[in-house]
């Protein structure tokens, strides 16, 4: 998917935004119809394509559960990473109240999955009934994506939670984190046992801020399960079903490569 609008003031700076309006109108261009929501149905098999694992940020370019996408296709996004289990998946949102209800619903297959991380942001105390949302979800792994940090969020509960990420905004119109903040996250993971990856200080150059603190980096990840790389018969039978349900045409299925790898997913 690709496409989104703005969901609170954690969302006024976002980096898609700003991809989305600065190639709007540019012909063959990801993002030529700007940020209006829509589905990327050739991108679907990729995962499958993929032999070598990865870590696989799950639409970078939009939410997951965007009120626009219908269930049917968030089905099939969830069969492909269940399909494709050397991989590791995270899914973040900010449309926590939908994810609670098609977890515990229509998704609930691919919630207990080993390699499938599910996360909600919140970066602002308006955001932490998130957190709420995803612990009553049947997820089987968690985690918190407490950035932007825009404020002090105070007490967190991080019962049920796997893995915390923080960092300040970057960009030209960066709002400040302070370091009371950062180190309150920092001290509550510590005393949880909950790995924190804190990515960055931010600011307009965050190249120069770096991301340290305290003296040390924090960039620890959770244990990940991932299962074995199926053989080619049984990934090409789901890669034929997707491309057949879709209507992928030759001409489609040639964008894949071309366009997947700088819009649509992030390897870390």
């Amino acid at each position: 998917m690709r496409g989104c609008n703005r969901v609170g003031k954690d969302c006024d700076n976002c980096y898609m935004m700003t991809d989305a309006h600065r190639f709007e109108g540019v012909p063959g261009h990801p993002f030529e119809l700007g940020a209006v929501f829509r589905l990327v149905p050739e991108n679907l098999p990729l995962p499958l394509k993929w032999t070598k694992p990865n870590r696989i940020f799950v639409n970078s370019m939009s939410d997951f559960f965007h009120p626009k996408a219908p269930v049917d296709y968030l089905r099939d996004c969830c069969r492909v990473m269940v399909e494709a289990p050397w991989h590791a998946y995270q899914v973040l949102t900010k449309r926590s109240e939908r994810m609670r209800e098609l977890l515990n619903g229509e998704l609930r297959f691919a919630a207990q999955a080993d390699h499938i991380w599910w996360g909600v942001s919140a970066g602002l105390r308006e955001g932490l009934p998130r957190i709420e949302d995803l612990r009553e979800s049947p997820a089987k792994n968690r985690f918190l994506s407490l950035e932007p940090l825009l404020e002090d969020l105070g007490e967190i509960n991080l019962e049920g939670i796997s893995w915390v990420i923080t960092g300040g905004e970057s960009g030209p119109r960066a709002r400040e984190v302070r370091l009371a903040w950062v180190t309150s996250i920092r001290d509550q993971c510590q005393a949880a046992g909950v790995p924190l990856f804190f990515k960055q200080w931010g600011g307009r150059r965050k190249w120069l801020t770096g991301h340290i603190l305290d003296g040390r980096t924090y960039r620890d990840f959770p244990t990940e399960i991932r299962g074995p790389v199926k053989n080619k018969a049984e990934r090409m039978a789901v890669i034929g079903e997707m491309e057949a349900k879709y209507g992928l045409t030759d001409t489609a299925k040639s964008l894949i490569g071309r366009k997947a790898n700088r819009t649509n997913h992030k390897t870390k």
